[in-house]
């Protein structure tokens, strides 16, 4: 099967669905025109030097590029992760401990997925490695961002109830164990939601461009179970690593209950 390759006018056309939209959202008063249009701006821009970023990469396979632009993913990933939060850790800790959560749930899931599911030779070979880092950082981000969130909105929220606790000789797990383990919780439904519903409601986007690439369809099936699976263990483990962390640090070494260190 032929890949259909895309112009720039069809690009344009498919452009036009966002300027149109950022043209309604005005007389709506929507406020949302700008960013609409600097995110379509920065989506070209980005994929556009993926794009030859990953050129180089696969015309010059070496573990070091691999490594560059894995932290470089890692990293921002992290950083994404505390701008997300309405009630953010305070300090060098907050990105530290996103950036702990993402390496150690997605790139670990990543690498364990090349060198021992699909056994790619060598491991590091940037044409399996990126696309697959890529997407499961994205989605592994949103389920740590997301029990993050839960954990600094409620203790917030519930500071009495914990502090209450404190008073009545309870340990700092016990104090905020139930909001952890909720937080958690939270950080898990969207990708439960979304192994619940694949290929019933929506077509991930790996399967789709496989198969309008050429894959055989059951060949595309399986990558996108590899994927789903994936995914489903990343979010679990960075979302339990990170919400647990970040309980810990809302405690000082006394078991006392440190809310400034928490800024909106």
């Amino acid at each position: 099967m032929q890949v259909i390759s895309l112009s720039p006018l069809d690009l344009s056309i498919a452009a036009l669905l966002v300027i149109a939209l950022a043209a309604l959202s005005i007389p709506m008063k929507l406020q949302l025109s700008r960013q609409l249009l600097v995110a379509g701006s920065r989506t070209v821009l980005q994929l556009s030097l993926v794009g030859l970023v990953l050129k180089t990469l696969f015309d010059h396979v070496h573990p070091a590029g691999l490594a560059a632009v894995a932290a470089v993913m890692v990293g921002v990933a992290g950083v994404e992760i505390m701008k997300r939060q309405k009630r953010r850790f305070s300090g060098v800790w907050g990105i530290s401990v996103g950036v702990l959560s993402m390496f150690v749930s997605s790139f670990c899931v990543t690498v364990l997925a090349l060198t021992v599911i699909i056994d790619i030779r060598p491991w590091y070979n940037p044409q399996y490695a990126i696309p697959l880092l890529g997407m499961i950082l994205g989605n592994t981000m949103s389920g740590i961002a997301v029990g993050l969130d839960r954990l600094t909105a409620t203790a917030w929220d519930q500071r009495m109830v914990i502090e209450a606790r404190l008073i009545l000789g309870h340990g700092w797990t016990e104090a905020i164990e139930a909001i952890r383990r909720d937080s958690i919780r939270s950080g898990l439904i969207p990708i439960i939601n979304s192994m619940s519903v694949v290929g019933l409601v929506s077509l991930p986007g790996m399967m789709t461009g496989q198969i309008l690439s050429g894959t055989l369809p059951v060949e595309a099936v399986k990558y996108q179970i590899l994927i789903m699976f994936l995914i489903a263990g990343g979010t679990g483990f960075g979302t339990i690593l990170a919400v647990t962390l970040g309980a810990r640090r809302l405690f000082d070494k006394r078991e006392r209950l440190r809310l400034d260190r928490l800024r909106p």
